[in-house]
């Protein structure tokens, strides 16, 4: 459906306004008794030279790519989830909330020794800390409880065709998927994930899967979704890969003292400054060489704020998702868990 002529019916045409009323119910009925209506994505122009593409530059049959945009599914609920992510519409106490409650914790506990041996390995071969690799997946889907609702053609195609802002970067997704499907011997229909096309236990988007994904239980399938070894193993590879050090911490708390933090934050991710010019404007920084690099973040309590400081592995982290809050979030949540279960094993 379009919106064409939505504007018609602007100067008194009671019938007209009768037939656009029945119409719409007709409309919601069908989508509640059937579900989402095909969005005819075969027949689109646009499509159809999008799978002369894949034909020319990646060999796929015509025939396949007609069966496989016949059964693809414009979701609206797709669209209306990423006009409203929580990183823009949240302040930083809200967000956090939603990710450092009891359950989420004492669930990274439990998934670090039901799988132990793998996190251990993963540090030995990666060198990335297991707290943070728990933190990832228990940020991403509670440990794998909540992987995504939506069939990744059905979210891939929905916002590579219908949603023009970022159509560019989601025609890549989609390209990189349905080649995932082709090399991992899978189904296009029956991989589910996140509203983005993200999948498995660290919703992994389909090019970060091609590039990251590991087999590291050594079975010949790289199973981000069923095998938690393979999970664990794919989230050190990423970070691995984007520079992951693991020798100092993420993140440090400062204090403003009597500077004027809010001056000198920085306006992106990267790490604009270092710890020696923020001392220098009266900002406090404990237990950092002030030759090190830096980025300085304000986050919004409900009164007043906290300022962090994130370091090189922050920034490795903005590299799974680009936002601060959120790597904060599993910095936060990965020393939780690593007190907690220091705590627990203390005790036993």
């Amino acid at each position: 459906m379009t919106d064409e002529g939505s504007g018609a019916d602007t100067h008194g045409w009671p019938v007209m306004r009768s037939i656009v009323r029945i119409v719409g119910l007709l409309g919601v009925v069908a989508v509640l008794l059937h579900g989402p209506v095909s969005a005819d994505y075969a027949n689109r122009e646009d499509v159809q030279r999008y799978m002369d593409e894949l034909h020319t530059e990646h060999g796929f049959s015509k025939d396949e790519l007609q069966i496989i945009f016949t059964e693809a599914e414009r979701q609206q609920s797709i669209l209306d989830a990423i006009a409203r992510p929580a990183e823009r519409t949240l302040k930083w106490f809200e967000y956090r909330r939603r990710f450092m409650d009891e359950s989420r914790i004492e669930g990274g506990v439990r998934f670090w020794d039901d799988n132990e041996a793998a996190l251990r390995l993963a540090e030995d071969e990666y060198g990335v800390a297991p707290e943070y690799i728990v933190g990832i997946i228990g940020v991403e889907t509670r440990y794998g409880r909540i992987v995504g609702k939506h069939r990744v053609i059905d979210a891939l195609s929905t916002l590579a065709f219908d949603y023009p802002s970022r159509s560019a970067f989601f025609r890549k997704e989609l390209t990189q998927f349905l080649l995932l499907v082709r090399e991992e011997d899978q189904a296009f229909d029956a991989l589910k994930g996140s509203y983005a096309g993200a999948m498995g236990y660290g919703q992994f988007i389909p090019s970060s899967y091609r590039a990251y994904a590991v087999d590291f239980d050594g079975d010949g399938v790289r199973d981000i979704w069923n095998n938690t070894t393979d999970a664990i193993g794919s989230v050190a590879n990423y970070f691995g890969e984007h520079g992951w050090q693991g020798s100092g911490p993420a993140f440090v708390q400062v204090y403003p003292g009597g500077s004027n933090a809010d001056e000198v934050l920085a306006p992106g991710l990267e790490l604009d400054t270092t710890v020696g010019a923020l001392k220098k404007v009266g900002i406090e920084v404990r237990d950092v060489p002030e030759g090190t690099a830096a980025a300085l973040m304000r986050m919004d309590l409900a009164e007043g704020a906290e300022y962090w400081l994130g370091l090189h592995d922050y920034y490795v982290i903005t590299r799974y998702n680009h936002s601060k809050m959120y790597a904060l979030a599993v910095h936060q949540l990965a020393q939780a868990i690593k007190t907690r279960r220091a705590a627990t094993l203390a005790s036993r």
